[in-house]
């Protein structure tokens, strides 16, 4: 996935929860707050004991991002899916 594909795919998912897959094979899943031509952020999900996504490219948590949550450099991008499964 290029970086112009990824901006759209979060720009099209902004508010849903979704499944980030980056380059390191990681997966981050949350909430999109915000995306910008560089990043995308996401809230992390914390349910199902507690794990959310505070690995891989983010930022930081709550404070950082200016609250938006995590950020992800939308050039790290391997995937992204829809979580409908999730409820917050």
């Amino acid at each position: 996935m290029n970086k112009r594909q990824a901006y759209d795919l979060c720009c099209s998912y902004m508010g849903k929860v979704v499944c980030i897959t980056d380059n390191r094979g990681q997966k981050h899943i949350g909430r999109i707050t915000k995306v910008d031509r560089e990043m995308v952020w996401i809230m992390p999900y914390q349910g199902r004991g507690g794990r959310g996504s505070r690995g891989g490219y983010g930022l930081g948590f709550w404070g950082f991002g200016g609250g938006f949550g995590i950020g992800i450099a939308l050039g790290t991008i391997l995937g992204i899916a829809l979580v409908r499964a999730f409820r917050w």
